[in-house]
């Protein structure tokens, strides 16, 4: 009999009000069903934010270290649940093991982070232009915010977004993915285990129903959204209707650039973490890879070389180097895009179909897929395929490089490879991008920095390090006259 999981609304596991459900299943064996999760509605949505509107003034009022010795429990019981929470989700979204360690980290270093960045939460204060007059500013939290998540880190990212809003004395409703609420539901675990009292965070789940009512709620003060630009675009337009604020990270086309100089094994290297981890379902994934052409020959051979050796398979599995896509939806795209290559003129070198064969066919496997000849103006250059797709450009120059590279609508995270100091900086200076790695790789997000990036891949703010702290509060000047008199600032007293 299946497992049925609930809401966590107000301090209690409840039921949806709909009373529906949905599946949760192993994209590795489909036929393993996780559980039943609720499908939820308005009502529940309506409930959950009411509850973190009845904690919220007496979260904002409990001093901010006082916050952060919760958050830091919250990261000390994710460090002993670490394997445990890893192993589940690996089972529900399918990267392996190794893989959602590594997501579960990233929250245990943002619960530390987050906490010690409760002693820290910074005002101003300035000089007053009027004698006996004291200036500052001071930060206050927003009040309920709600948090959307994907499911392709759905420990790490809930935490960039989730810590931050406590840090700051705000209350949370989250609606994870409905293609990863279990893991969703193990990170508000620890939040409850750690002492958020009832009501400062709320879990509901369920689909774009949940969802469209959580952004458009009078009594949410802000949303949080990591997923696709086009969901993006519509949560973004409703809340600048509602005059309400709005954090977007949505997609990506993420060139690596390497240069005639490069170290091409650090390269190959490189480029196989980043085009191929997570199945290539990140927003920050190597989806173009562009190379010089004195090199272009060598890398494209040794990369197919490497990438052949990928062991595809279930991620618990001991010796798995990439798990399967999300689900049949996921495939299906992955595929009508290698047909849109091929139609488009590009030359496939590997793979470039579903994956078959013991332990496989019960999931949404693809191989490693590898395009050259690639031109920059091609849907497969240009659009966010969020898989295991990775388009090869040829180019004479590193001016012409950063053409190509920039020449996409996104501009979230970008590499280059070079041992020349001049060409870094100017790529540096140059790639319309919010990241830039260079000799590494496009993805390893680190929690102390920001994230986030430009053009249609996020509307300004920021994830992660010291930013996300100004997006959970508001910014309040404050002016205390102690000179016991009328004093009109800007009106000019001067004596003819």
């Amino acid at each position: 009999m299946a497992t049925i999981f609930h809401n966590y609304i107000n301090g209690e596991w409840v039921a949806s009000a709909t009373g529906r459900t949905f599946e949760d299943r192993n994209p590795a064996r489909w036929s393993d069903l996780i559980g039943l999760f609720p499908q939820s509605s308005a009502e529940d949505v309506d409930r959950a934010v009411a509850a973190a509107r009845a904690a919220f003034p007496a979260w904002r009022r409990m001093p901010a270290p006082q916050r952060g010795e919760i958050l830091r429990r919250a990261g000390d019981l994710l460090r002993a649940r670490k394997d445990e929470i890893a192993r589940a989700m690996t089972r529900e979204m399918g990267k392996p093991f190794f893989e959602t360690r590594g997501d579960v980290q990233e929250a245990i270093d943002t619960a530390y982070y987050a906490a010690s960045e409760t002693r820290r939460l910074f005002g101003h204060t300035v000089p007053s232009e009027l004698p006996d007059k004291f200036n500052m500013t001071i930060r206050q939290p927003l009040g309920v915010v709600g948090v959307i998540t994907a499911w392709n880190f759905p420990v790490a990212v809930p935490s960039w977004k989730i810590f931050p809003a406590l840090a700051c004395g705000n209350t949370v409703v989250f609606k994870p993915s409905e293609d990863a609420p279990h893991s969703g539901m193990l990170f508000v675990q620890t939040l409850i285990d750690a002492g958020v009292p009832p009501g400062v965070i709320n879990l509901v789940h369920g689909d774009a129903e949940a969802g469209a009512a959580l952004v458009e709620h009078p009594d949410v003060n802000a949303i949080s959204f990591t997923g696709s630009s086009e969901v993006g675009s519509r949560i973004g337009g409703i809340c600048g209707r509602l005059h309400k604020r709005c954090s977007l990270e949505m997609g990506g086309k993420n060139p690596l650039i390497v240069m005639e100089d490069a170290d091409l094994d650090l390269v190959v290297n490189g480029v196989l973490w980043g085009a191929f981890g997570t199945t290539g379902q990140r927003c920050t994934a190597t989806s173009r890879l562009i190379l010089h052409e004195a090199v272009h020959d060598e890398v494209v051979e040794r990369l197919c070389e490497e990438a052949r050796r990928l062991r595809l398979g279930d991620g618990n599995e001991e010796g798995t180097d990439m798990g399967p896509l999300i689900n049949q939806a996921a495939l299906e795209k992955v595929q009508r895009y290698v047909e849109i290559g091929l139609k488009e003129g590009a030359r496939l070198v590997l793979g470039g179909k579903r994956a078959t064969g013991p332990g496989l066919d019960d999931g949404f496997f693809f191989e490693p897929t590898i395009f050259v000849d690639v031109r920059p103006e091609m849907r497969i250059a240009q659009e966010e395929i969020f898989g295991p797709v990775l388009s090869v450009l040829k180019v004479g120059s590193l001016e012409e490089a950063i053409e190509v590279a920039n020449n996409v609508r996104y501009g979230l995270s970008s590499s280059i490879y070079t041992r020349e100091i001049g060409r870094a900086f100017r790529a540096i200076q140059e790639l319309e991008a919010g990241i830039v790695y260079v000799n590494a790789p496009t993805i390893g997000a680190e929690a102390h920095m920001p994230f986030g990036g430009v053009k249609q891949t996020g509307n300004g703010h920021r994830e992660g390090g010291w930013e996300v702290f100004d997006f959970y509060t508001e910014t309040k000047t404050v002016y205390i006259d102690y000179s016991g008199r009328l004093q009109r600032a800007q009106i000019d007293t001067a004596q003819d």
